[in-house]
């Protein structure tokens, strides 16, 4: 599989999760009765490709040329759904704030909002080198000044990293390889925690144990779970089976997809579903400028 179907399947899978999840953002549906209501992109994706598009701009991650294209979709009121620490760091951004100085510090933003949007940077970042690493922390301090955050941020870059190195081959051994690399927080004991938990648990009695919140430490451990029962569930079926759990039903389902797609490749995308996704045109227009930078990047650094 090459790696354009890569980034598709991974920027793609975390849309339909995004949409299929957002109707049941802190509500917990059975996985039957979740329905093809009307589909509406939130931040989690939107944030996600204003990454991509300002990585495609400049031809690098660069943590202000990011922080300043977060602050142009916000101003054209692309943005819907944000949580409190984002809105915070915009809004800050927005009125000339420096992009390593704004939003929320501290516990109040243990946040997966960081998380949500750090998958783009599994393409273009390698985790293993020491400074690509803090490039990976720049970016999610535009946001989120917290540890957890920034260590919830880098498992799923691992995560998606995995999938595109074919490191991750679908199966049950997603925990361990993103454990290995993480550094101690409380995001890799949760993520210890959930290894250990029975492979044939419901994901129910998981969530009813350690929680479904978006508190960053709840979340991310949460959707990897989910995404590494691939092989044995299928990816709608593990979709919504995290929805039906409640709490940040689309941000989880999100990371869930994004994890998931990268795996997959867009080819092995379920169809009917991406034929659903909203804005459409737009949301291919940016994946394949980004793509095509992706592309010329590989090609130079050989």
């Amino acid at each position: 599989m090459n790696l354009s179907e890569k980034i598709r399947g991974c920027l793609l899978g975390g849309a339909i999760g995004d949409c299929l999840g957002g109707p049941y953002e802190g509500y917990a549906p059975t996985s039957e009765s979740i329905i093809q209501s009307t589909w509406k992109l939130s931040d989690d994706t939107q944030m996600s490709l204003a990454t991509c598009e300002a990585i495609s701009q400049c031809g690098q991650v660069d943590p202000a040329a990011i922080a300043e294209m977060f602050v142009i979709w916000f101003k054209n009121s692309r943005f819907s759904g944000l949580g409190a620490s984002t809105f915070k760091a915009l809004s800050e951004l927005s009125h000339g704030g420096h992009w390593a100085l704004v939003g929320r510090k501290g516990a109040m933003a243990a946040g997966n909002g960081a998380a949500m949007r750090a998958a783009p940077l599994a393409f273009c970042l390698d985790p293993a080198d020491s400074q690509q690493r803090v490039r990976i922390r720049d970016v999610c301090r535009i946001t989120h000044h917290n540890e957890e955050a920034y260590a919830g941020a880098l498992a799923v870059v691992l995560a998606v990293k995995a999938a595109r190195d074919g490191v991750w081959r679908g199966g049950r051994e997603l925990l361990a390889i993103v454990i290995e690399s993480l550094p101690d927080t409380s995001v890799r004991d949760r993520l210890i925690a959930l290894s250990e938990v029975d492979r044939l648990a419901p994901l129910q009695t998981i969530a009813q144990r350690f929680g479904c919140s978006g508190y960053v430490v709840e979340s991310v451990p949460l959707a990897l779970l989910g995404a590494q029962r691939i092989l044995s569930t299928g990816f709608t079926a593990v979709l919504k089976e995290l929805i039906s759990l409640g709490g940040d039903a689309d941000t989880i389902a999100s990371m869930a997809g994004q994890v998931m797609g990268a795996y997959l490749g867009e080819s092995e995308l379920p169809k009917s579903e991406l034929e659903r996704l909203p804005q459409r045109d737009e949301i291919i227009r940016i994946i394949d400028r980004f793509v095509v930078t992706i592309a010329e990047s590989e090609t130079y650094s050989r």
